[in-house]
């Protein structure tokens, strides 16, 4: 049985370098454990027993640390810090033509789901691609 579990630890182990979504790689450890048990339980539904069980413990218990600490973190760009800032309208915006925004010193193209007047006072709500999506200031 060691060759089958030894099998078994590659062949998962390439289908996590592949998938690379964190599910094999805890068969890959219960799997190796069985093959440590495979030297002393000739057993083989044992084995399997273990294999499984330890997997989705394993899978269960640590999968999301491991999410959060793997995770990259996302760092704002210089682009990102507009959002939540107020901008002017310098071309009238409307639901279905894009408009212009003074934001920070630099002009955006602009969308909203309101139609918002020339010299309107906007909150940027978010970036999409090039364009600030936006809609009117409210105190």
């Amino acid at each position: 049985m060691f060759y089958a579990w030894l099998f078994i630890i590659i062949l998962l182990g390439f289908i996590e370098v592949i998938t690379i979504n964190l599910v094999t790689i805890w068969f890959v450890a219960s799997a190796f454990v069985s093959l440590v048990l495979s030297f002393f339980i000739d057993n083989f539904l044992i084995q399997f027993g273990v294999f499984v069980i330890l997997g989705i413990i394993l899978l269960v218990t640590t999968r999301s640390w491991l999410n959060k600490v793997i995770k990259p973190k996302n760092h704002k760009t210089n682009l990102d810090r507009v959002v939540g800032m107020q901008g002017i309208v310098t071309e009238e915006i409307t639901r279905t033509k894009a408009g212009e925004v003074k934001v920070d010193g630099k002009r955006w193209t602009a969308i909203s789901n309101q139609m918002i007047q020339v010299d309107s006072i906007v909150k940027i709500l978010d970036i999409d691609g090039v364009k600030l999506k936006v809609e009117k200031w409210e105190d």
